[in-house]
């Protein structure tokens, strides 16, 4: 019978998402109980079904139903809570620390009820009582128990701060509206309650704002991952192919030496054999020549050597300039290395074409900005091609144009992600281009770097090309490039330039410390004999 009035703590009746006692409270096919309405916003946040607890994933979104019985057991623990805390009021409670206590009391302090702004002193429940009776007091001001009163009076008319001066932004008395405060715009402190709710609308606004940028790195970090496990599945792909290139090298490399080798020795073999041949017939021949050596009969021994001689010869030839010369490697192992030069070349550029591919789909629509180009210089209708004139214009010299070096500005900047343009460098003898940053010195003669700002490459001289690196980077080209693409990673700091029909890269900045907008830069050389005359032209990007 003592389980039937058992009540569980109020820690049991708790939410875990709201951390509140239960509203509505359901139970989900895990079996852990949440609010209903906690538990749907949790889902609508997050795209997906899962138990904030367990961190069960649910295919579909489970069917939510009211529980009875906890709703039940809810019910009953607020009722007791409410008439606890009714008994409990009716009890003078001793003030704590941290509790503002009664200002009334003697000796043992009582725990405040209500402070008032007029009289500038807290009272418990028993002396709060007149307040509450008197005609007189209850004009007087009540506001929940607070410390430091004094801190709520003008202090130069000693009057309570009940408005407020939205000229000065500064609460003030009514005494200072009259005075002070004359003709500002004055209203009363119970007009700035709304203020807590706006406040507290802003105050979720930020932090669902802030959820939404949780979401938002998640994706990104997913997204990162996808790009991870591609590079690393094609990486392992070009690797693996190139190891088997590497191997299947190697294993012919040997195959031919050993071929070689082989060959050298079956000759070696057949005229040993030949030799061997030759000595057992002359052999025999000594056996015979031998025999008749020993023969007393004058006349058999020279009739049997005249026979020997007129008989054929034994087999054999002359083995003077017979040799075994050794098979000749030279060149063997440098053609297998040009070979694998060549596969690898073939890779490479399969790699490099991919690449390109992908810096393409962040092409951008650029646009010159004729407020930033040298007086010489002479921009088309589109703004698309700019070329170096012969005669210098007259123009504003506003702080954005380049004063000194004839070269020109993109309108667009970029400040943040990836971007990606190609411009047309066809029939030039000389040209530089690339990006700048916002700030560079565009009225003086200043070095093309990173240092002050510009992330370029030229051709100069009609053959030789360099990148401004600080020092210059001497750069070798298998062919001239006819178009230029630049790509720029702004938060990797890269910055790689491609010739674009050759899907080559021809050169990449790294680790670049970008914090400024970035343009687009180009300087179209000099024309002073015409023989740089044809212009720049920003193309449009065609994925190949």
């Amino acid at each position: 019978m003592a389980a039937a009035n058992y009540l569980p703590s109020e820690d049991q009746f708790l939410c875990s998402i709201c951390l509140d006692v239960f509203t509505d409270p359901v139970t989900i096919l895990c079996g852990h109980n949440f609010c209903k309405s906690c538990i749907n916003e949790h889902w609508d946040a997050n795209d997906q079904y899962m138990c904030p607890m367990c961190k069960r994933l649910f295919n579909t979104k489970p069917e939510l139903h009211v529980n009875t019985f906890i709703s039940e057991m809810v019910a009953q623990f607020r009722q007791s809570a409410q008439q606890k805390a009714s008994s409990s009021s009716s009890e003078q409670q001793v003030s704590k620390p941290g509790e503002v206590p009664c200002d009334v009391c003697t000796g043992t302090k009582l725990k405040a009820l209500k402070s008032c702004l007029v009289c500038l002193v807290s009272y418990c429940e028993t002396h709060l009582e007149p307040h509450l009776t008197m005609s007189g007091l209850k004009r007087h001001q009540l506001i929940d128990p607070v410390e430091n009163l004094e801190g709520r009076m003008c202090t130069k008319h000693d009057k309570p701060l009940e408005l407020f001066c939205k000229t000065d932004q500064t609460c003030v008395c009514m005494l200072c509206t009259v005075l002070d405060h004359k003709m500002h715009d004055v209203v009363p402190l119970k007009e700035y309650e709304g203020k807590k709710a706006e406040l507290e609308a802003e105050i979720q606004q930020m932090i669902q704002k802030r959820r939404l940028k949780i979401q938002e790195i998640k994706h990104s970090v997913d997204l990162s991952e996808e790009d991870a496990d591609r590079e690393i599945a094609e990486g392992v792909q070009v690797f693996t192919s190139l190891k088997e290139s590497v191997e299947r090298g190697l294993n012919e490399l040997i195959n031919t030496i050993k071929e070689k080798q082989k060959t050298t020795e079956k000759q070696a073999k057949s005229f040993i054999k030949e030799l061997k041949q030759e000595i057992s017939e002359l052999m025999k021949r000594s056996t015979e020549v031998e025999q008749l050596s020993r023969s007393e009969d004058h006349l058999h021994l020279l009739q049997s050597v005249q026979s020997l001689k007129n008989n054929q010869p034994p087999p054999t030839k002359d083995w003077t300039e017979v040799s075994i010369r050794p098979s000749s490697y030279e060149g063997t192992v440098v053609r297998a290395v040009v070979q694998l030069e060549e596969t690898l070349s073939k890779e490479m550029k399969k790699l490099l074409e991919s690449e390109l591919k992908r810096v393409q789909q962040y092409a951008v629509d650029l646009t010159l900005d004729p407020d930033t180009a040298h007086p010489n210089l002479i921009l088309s209708h589109g703004r698309k091609q700019v070329r170096t004139g012969k005669v210098k214009k007259n123009l504003p010299d506003n702080p954005e144009r380049f004063s000194l070096i004839p070269c020109v500005l993109g309108k667009q900047s970029f400040s943040s992600g990836r971007f990606y343009f190609e411009v047309q460098v066809k029939g030039k003898s000389e040209w530089d281009l690339g990006v700048a940053r916002e700030s560079v010195n565009r009225k003086e003669n200043i070095p093309l770097n990173p240092e002050d700002g510009y992330w370029t490459i030229w051709m100069i001289n009609g053959n030789e090309y360099e990148a401004l690196a600080g020092h210059p980077v001497l750069l070798s080209l298998k062919s001239p490039p006819q178009k230029v693409g630049v790509f720029v990673d702004y938060e990797e700091g890269l910055v790689s330039f491609y010739d674009v029909d050759a899907a080559a890269l021809i050169y990449s900045f790294t680790g670049c410390s970008f914090t400024e907008k970035l343009f687009l830069y180009l300087w179209p050389g000099n024309n002073e004999d015409g023989k740089n005359s044809a212009p720049l032209i920003i193309s449009p990007v065609r994925v190949n």
